[in-house]
Parts: C-alpha cells; structure tokens; sequence
C-alpha cells in the first residue's frame, strides 16, 4: 500500500466562487503513480465546501441561489454578535454566521474510486470547490492511498 499527498491553494474570487478542481487533480493522481485506490479531497476550512456535481453554469447560479435561500446573509445570527460571542476569534474576525450554516449542509470532503490512475467519474461528475465566505487564499488537501 502506498499513499501520496499534495496541496492546492486556491485564490477565490468571490463570495459562492465555485471553481473546478477536477483537472488539476486528475494530473497530479497521475503523477501518483498510484494505479488503484482511493482518493480522499478535503477542504481545510469551515466555509468552504468540496461537492461532486455538474460544472454548467446555469446550475451553478441555481446552486449559489439555493445556498442563499438556505442561509440568507441578511437575518441575525448569533455567531456575529462579537459582545457576546468569546470564542475562536481573530484579528481579522468577520461576521460569517451565514457562511457556516451554509457549510452545515454540503461536504467538507470527497473520496473517489482510482482505477487505473483514472478518477471514476461519472459523464458530467467534477469536483467543484465552494467559498462560503469572502474572497481570500484556501487549502484543500489531497491524498492518494493505494497500489
């Protein structure tokens, strides 16, 4: 058994960006040199989300329409009121209560079949990353476990 790890950093450019990682991490499962297995993709953030979906781009609105109607960013949510809440803060802390109750309802990970070095995707299957929040530099994690 053997296992292969690697890294994508992703500069978002909006709040509900949704961008397409399948190619990229279609070569690097090549670059593997693992030929069957699994592959795990995990983002490394609360307000992001990995989904396998269809990349058209009037789904996609359909998508960032259905997520806003899921958790408006305009109602009160406790998670913003910073009097009361003391708690996982930063500097930069921002109020994105939304942003998490949108989370709570997609995946913070994928795993996909590997066979012969090929991700097992389905006709119109892509492995589309979601910022939740605001624009800014995230993590997703790769690894590769097989032979």
């Amino acid at each position: 058994m053997k296992t292969f790890a690697f890294e994508i950093s992703v500069k978002t450019r909006e709040y509900l960006d949704i961008q397409d990682l399948t190619d990229q991490i279609a070569q690097q499962s090549l670059n593997s040199k693992i030929k069957d297995g699994l592959i795990n993709i995990q983002t490394l953030h609360t307000t992001t989300a990995i989904i396998l979906n269809e990349n058209e781009p009037l789904l996609l609105q359909d998508f960032k329409n259905n997520l806003e109607r899921t958790a408006p960013k305009d109602i009160q949510y406790k998670h913003d009121d910073f009097s009361q809440r003391t708690v996982n803060m930063c500097d930069d802390e921002c109020q994105n209560g939304h942003s998490h109750c949108k989370a709570l309802h997609l995946s913070s990970n994928i795993c996909i079949n590997l066979i012969d070095s090929k991700l097992q995707l389905g006709t119109w299957q892509r492995i589309l990353f979601i910022e939740l929040d605001r624009p800014r530099t995230r993590k997703i994690q790769i690894q590769i476990i097989g032979q």
